[in-house]
């Protein structure tokens, strides 16, 4: 029977990935997205589909650490100073949308004749917008940290937070005995204890703790545990936050905040990235295998009016707000557009309100499938949007920081040993935007003690050189005293990011052609400079003037590069009896008498 389950589960396994291989790549290749492909392949093999899946509400249970995590990675982008930066944005912006959009969308419910209790509770629902849906969309177009999509972000967040008095809201409409008042109230001032005690915990826990753990683990060497790691830390802080009755979504983002200065942070988001993208496209699979056919099926009317209706109120209502706040036209219709839907936070306030008896199983059921429908029709809204919206009224990219007319370079320094802490020190004095990775945990924190912000990465791991903005640097520089990871590091570099200027320290000649072959734009011997420094001052020594012993050295430096040719085209033999030869003879004036190196 052991084995006949376990066969069952795996069998589940199968179909969700199946599904996910098939669908999503078809979907991106007719121009659809991902997330309408996960949405589709959920309700093809749910239970109102194929059938293949008979429990999504399990899966979505556990597919919603996706969420989780994709805010964790969020997180670490957000520095404190800049969440600091973005205060007016998170709660003047957040605030204003929210309040307009549940005023006028519990207007719509009362227009369809519910009662003021279950208009509230369903247009309160449909403010929290999809974070997994926005955030997937804004992603996939690499808005994510432009100007109008970090304003997305803080409203997200916002919205995020609000789910906690939202079900303090629904706790008090709940019918309730005279007797059980004073309980209630007791309750009530616990359960603000102990959110607060997780808060505390929390936030100490990331500021005395987990950078000494993470600096001990990479000391270790032990990369699968490092994985481990960075998984413990975001379930760790969603599971505090759900104990304390808090949004797991927000434990996990302020865990991020806490980590987002750590030296750590770029290896983090390469160790968490794959569960992220796996798990999310999990949770919108099991949206799709959630929408109730049935239901959509004997209540059409009423779930197809409040889709349009509550969209197409929450779009206006987002337009408007985003217009008062100074925003653009393009820019507000954007918004709009992307957020004119209901998020999975509303299953837990309908879950909530239905637990209370606010709202009866009919509505719950209704208002679900309108989410789920507008979740679903968000892909398309914004597929559509972009057909009809001219290029030259496109999106503004404002914002962006311009150096020259050119956008700001920006450089990725891979080792910062003796040469890669002297190879930047000019990128950094033409105050270019640097990164610098390395994974001696001594030497960054020595570098700390010198100003320079270097953060712990593999470079041999094109997860964590993307992580770390490979993707969008102008310039990688590979500083590294190992021939072999820096051979690898280059490879992978033109492979993933042909884009960025490729510039390599060489350890000797043999490791130049082997860098040959890698394409990299700049490469130079890790000797050679000094050794050919030394040889000029040798020669001013012995009396040359300076013309003379640069004329010499640029003779040396051409004789060097037409052998490196010779050794590249195959004559290795032969370009090395060519220097022992002249080693054996008297050299002509300015000849050739280096050993090979």
């Amino acid at each position: 029977m052991a084995v006949e389950g376990s066969a069952g589960d795996l069998l589940k396994v199968v179909t969700l990935l199946g599904a996910a291989v098939v669908a999503v790549p078809l979907f991106k290749r007719i121009g659809l997205g991902s997330v309408l492909g996960y949405l589709a392949a959920g309700l093809a093999i749910g239970p109102f589909g194929m059938g293949l899946i008979s429990d999504p509400a399990t899966i979505l249970h556990t597919a919603e650490l996706g969420v989780v995590m994709y805010l964790f990675v969020i997180g670490l982008e957000m520095q404190p100073s800049h969440l600091w930066s973005l205060r007016k944005a998170i709660f003047g912006l957040g605030s204003m949308q929210v309040v307009v959009c549940g005023l006028l969308l519990t207007g719509v419910g009362l227009a369809f004749g519910f009662p003021l209790g279950v208009s509230f509770v369903s247009a309160m629902g449909f403010v929290l917008t999809s974070t997994a849906v926005v955030m997937q969309l804004l992603g996939e177009r690499g808005d994510m940290a432009q100007p109008r999509g970090q304003k997305i972000v803080a409203i997200l967040l916002f919205e995020d937070l609000l789910i906690v008095p939202l079900l303090a809201v629904v706790a008090f409409m709940a019918p309730a005995d005279v007797g059980a008042t004073v309980a209630a109230s007791s309750s009530r001032w616990g359960t603000i204890g102990l959110a607060l005690g997780s808060l505390v915990a929390l936030v100490a826990a990331g500021v005395w703790l987990l950078n000494p753990l993470f600096r001990i683990l990479a000391n270790a060497k032990a990369r699968e545990v490092m994985t481990a790691a960075a998984l413990l830390v975001v379930l760790g802080a969603a599971l505090l936050m759900q104990v304390g009755g808090l949004s797991m979504a927000m434990g996990a983002f302020l865990a991020g905040v806490l980590l987002s200065e750590s030296t750590f942070r770029h290896q983090l988001e390469a160790d968490i990235e794959p569960f992220r993208g796996l798990l999310l496209g999990l949770f919108f699979l099991s949206v799709g295998m959630s929408l109730d056919l049935a239901a959509v099926a004997s209540n059409w009317p009423i779930i197809l009016a409040g889709v349009v209706a509550m969209m197409i109120v929450k779009a206006l209502c987002i337009y408007i707000v985003a217009r008062l706040a100074k925003s653009s036209h393009a820019d507000a219709l954007d918004r709009a557009v992307l957020m004119a839907q209901g998020g999975e936070f509303a299953f837990v306030l309908f879950a909530a309100a239905l637990g209370a008896k606010v709202i009866d199983p009919v509505v719950n059921a209704n208002m679900t499938a309108i989410v789920v429908l507008s979740m679903a029709l968000t892909p398309l809204v914004v597929l559509v949007h972009k057909r009809l919206t001219p290029a030259d009224s496109a999106v503004s990219l404002d914002g962006i920081e311009k150096v020259d007319g050119q956008q700001n370079a920006s450089v990725l320094v891979i080792g910062f040993g003796r040469f890669g802490q002297i190879a930047s020190q000019g990128v950094i004095a033409r105050g270019a935007s640097i990164t610098i990775i390395d994974n001696n945990v001594q030497m960054i924190r020595d570098a700390e003690l010198y100003g320079f912000k270097v953060y712990y990465g593999d470079g041999c791991r094109a997860d964590v050189l993307h992580a770390a903005g490979a993707h969008t640097a102008q310039a990688i520089l590979v500083c590294l005293d190992n021939k072999e990871a820096a051979t690898r590091i280059a490879e992978l570099a033109r492979e993933e990011f042909p884009q960025a200027e490729l510039l390599v320290r060489a350890f000797d000649r043999e490791h130049v052609l082997e860098l040959r072959k890698a394409d990299v734009s700049y490469l130079v011997r890790e000797t050679f400079e000094s050794a050919m420094a030394m040889g000029r001052q040798a020669l001013l020594t012995m009396g040359a003037a300076e013309e003379e012993a640069d004329e010499v050295m640029e003779h040396l430096r051409r004789r060097d590069a037409e052998r490196m040719d010779m050794e590249a085209a195959g004559g290795l033999f032969a370009g090395r009896q060519l220097v022992l030869g002249n080693l054996k003879k008297k050299p002509p004036e300015h000849e050739e008498v280096q050993a090979p190196a």
